[in-house]
């Protein structure tokens, strides 16, 4: 799991800080699978692949949880897509 991307329960959103700035995904944990509403990177971090890293420590966090990842946000749907070793969290 990446460790520079935390999970901020308080929020329901996963974190990962870069130069002071956020990118987050907004989460909820139904059952068994962990759904992914909205992807955004601050507008500084835009085109520096810090929200595909992000991407990288949720899908960690999925696997470390045993759960499966339902992308509602077309971001992270089309990451997982690109990724295949995450294929297999796709739900």
């Amino acid at each position: 799991m990446s460790s520079d991307v935390r999970d901020n329960t308080d929020r329901h959103r996963f974190e990962l800080e870069r130069n002071g700035q956020i990118a987050f995904a907004t989460y909820e944990r139904r059952g068994s699978d962990l759904v992914i509403r909205h992807v955004e990177a601050a507008i500084p971090l835009r085109g520096t692949g810090a929200a595909g890293e992000l991407m990288k420590g949720v899908a960690e966090i999925a696997r470390s949880e045993g759960r499966k990842i339902t992308p509602l946000c077309g971001y992270a749907f089309a990451w997982i897509r690109r990724h295949k070793e995450y294929s297999d969290l796709l739900n």
